[in-house]
């Protein structure tokens, strides 16, 4: 209910590996995305890099899969998605946090860059015309019947 969905923009820091559930079955891509602040340093005049957040994304189902075939290391992209910390340990003892956005959206920033859209379409669910559709019904085998089916009686 209080999720809380943020917008990074960045550079993808690893490259893209897609798993799938060993449950469900269910397809997810996941990455590192790093953005890095950049301010402009008037007594050098020069740009200098800021602080860096890295954000694990998790893409789940067709997003992943879109972005599997889509998205490589160094990439600059702008991923929206619901953002949560998580807690742990390491095999020493030191507790860390590590951020990670399950991803609603992903795309190309087009401020750094020019790209070309492919819309995804499913595949057409029309019958092939085969000659066939008159020997089934409902999926099961019919015959021909030689005489026409009698009227109902009490109808």
């Amino acid at each position: 209910m209080f999720d809380t969905y943020v917008t990074i923009v960045g550079n993808v820091l690893s490259a893209p590996e897609s798993r799938r559930t060993v449950r469900t079955g269910t397809a997810v891509t996941n990455f590192k995305v790093a953005s890095t602040a950049r301010r402009f340093d008037r007594a050098t005049e020069t740009w200098v890099d800021g602080d860096s957040l890295r954000v694990k994304v998790a893409c789940w189902r067709r997003l992943g899969e879109h972005v599997s075939t889509s998205i490589v290391q160094g990439d600059p992209v702008i991923v929206t998605g619901r953002l949560s910390t998580r807690e742990y340990e390491t095999e020493t003892g030191e507790k860390r946090i590590s951020y990670e956005l399950e991803a609603i959206a992903v795309g190309h920033d087009l401020a750094r860059g020019t790209g070309r859209f492919s819309r995804w379409r499913p595949a057409p669910t029309e019958m092939v015309e085969d000659g066939s559709e008159d020997e089934f019904a409902g999926g099961e085998p019919t015959e021909a019947v030689e005489e026409q089916f009698g009227e109902l009686v009490g109808v």
